[in-house]
């Protein structure tokens, strides 16, 4: 046989096996396929019915791709390979990228960071159905997921079906507001009521409804935080509200360092950083540089100049500015009211508390892990001013929303400095006592 010959019927022999090998492989995959539907359609027919619906199941993408093939049986379902942002990076990789930039990424590990996370019950953090239910996003490291592991919880493992909720993983749903809603609503962080309710809100859901063109705008969350479907995302003043450099403004300035002594970022006794400073710059908790905070400002100016004209921009965050400062003087104040407590000797330090003074980091848990016997309310109040009404204060007034910029945000501040105020006086003339 001619040495050409001989190439060729080895070629066409490898293409036999090959397309056979591949065959085969495919009469095993839609095995697997079918096992795995006709046992879920039994035991867990909601997720057959998501993903029957899904494009993964359009593109014959099924429960092997994410899951593997070692858990064959009701025996040995944790075999189930559980799939983490990784395997959704193998078809999804620009998301998945712009994801590890973006601040949500952040969330389990600024959760760790709180030193109340680690007073308060397992099943609310770890467990996820307190503030571990959304703060469950972010790319987690072997080591988290094994103590995870280790304590029962199988579940967290993924940040991506937050938002592309399994097994649909829908980008429609994702891009719905109401995807939103769960974790950015409630006590401290109402986003999902000041839109809703505001101008912005109620032209989404007139248009909803066919009560507005087509044509006519009405921004929703994605389109302003995440726009043309970016999945990094963060804003100018970050979540505590805070930022460095200081303002320029010298009594915004002052209520700034005294919210940052408070939040522990800064020695309420010297005024230099503490070892806080650097977790909130690990986290991104705060801009901390006027080059940051002003790229992340511009970025929202932009998306606002979409629909309105850029003197009228301009004016309402220099207008939103102005209120900030007098919600943080209030703050600073109140702050001042209960220091002055612990410098008198009145209150004194407790638990795990790093210094005589209070610390907004350990929200209600005023006990500072000395146990219930030991909460302050005035200190409660404090924080509730901080966490509760200061943030609806400022979040309204970005999120066009006048009622909880009044009532539900400055009007509560006033009443809390009031209740502090009078709480001293008590506290003051009974001690001793």
């Amino acid at each position: 046989m001619k040495k050409g010959k001989c190439f060729l019927s080895i070629w066409v022999v490898l293409a036999f096996l090959f397309s056979v090998s591949y065959s085969m492989a495919a009469q095993d995959e839609e095995k697997i396929k079918k096992a795995c539907i006709s046992c879920h359609e039994k035991i867990s027919p909601g997720q057959v019915m998501d993903w029957r619906a899904s494009k993964h199941a359009a593109e014959d993408i099924s429960c092997a791709d994410c899951h593997g093939t070692a858990h064959t049986s009701v025996k040995d379902a944790a075999k189930a390979k559980l799939p983490d942002e990784h395997v959704c990076a193998e078809c999804h990789q620009e998301q998945f990228d712009q994801f590890v930039r973006g601040k949500h990424n952040l969330g389990w590990k600024a959760l760790n960071a709180l030193p109340v996370t680690h007073l308060e019950p397992d099943e609310l953090m770890e467990g996820g159905k307190g503030c571990g239910g959304c703060h469950n996003m972010g790319i987690k490291s072997e080591e988290e997921k094994q103590k995870l592991h280790a304590q029962g919880y199988r579940y967290q493992n993924n940040s991506c079906d937050e938002c592309h909720t399994r097994h649909a993983f829908s980008k429609k749903e994702a891009l719905d507001p109401h995807a939103c809603q769960q974790c950015h609503m409630g006590y401290d962080h109402p986003q999902w009521e000041m839109w809703s309710s505001s101008k912005h809100g109620t032209r989404y859901f007139a248009k909803l409804a066919g009560n507005l063109p087509e044509g006519a705008a009405a921004p929703k969350c994605q389109d302003c935080h995440m726009p043309n479907g970016d999945h990094e995302n963060r804003t100018a003043w970050g979540f505590l509200g805070v930022r460095l450099p200081l303002p320029e403004d010298k009594d915004w300035a002052a209520a700034q360092v005294t919210i940052l002594k408070a939040l522990g970022v800064l020695d309420p006794m010297t005024g230099k950083p503490t070892a806080r400073l650097q977790v909130v710059k690990d986290l991104q908790l705060a801009r901390l540089t006027k080059e940051d905070f002003d790229r992340e400002r511009n970025k929202m100016k932009q998306v606002c100049y979409r629909c309105h004209s850029k003197d009228y921009v301009d004016f309402q965050f220099k207008q939103a500015d102005q209120y900030y400062k007098q919600i943080d003087m209030l703050l600073a104040e109140a702050i001042n009211i209960v220091a002055d407590l612990y410098k008198d000797g009145i209150l004194k330090k407790r638990g795990n508390q790093a210094y005589p003074y209070p610390d907004f980091l350990y929200f209600m848990r005023t006990d500072y892990g000395a146990g219930y016997d030991k909460l302050e309310y005035i200190e409660q109040v404090l924080f509730e001013m901080y966490m509760k009404h200061r943030m609806r204060a400022y979040q309204s007034f970005f999120h066009i929303n006048p009622d909880y910029a009044y009532w539900y945000g400055w009007a509560m501040m006033v009443k809390d400095l009031g209740e502090i105020k009078e709480l001293a006086k008590q506290m003051r003339a009974t001690h001793g006592k």
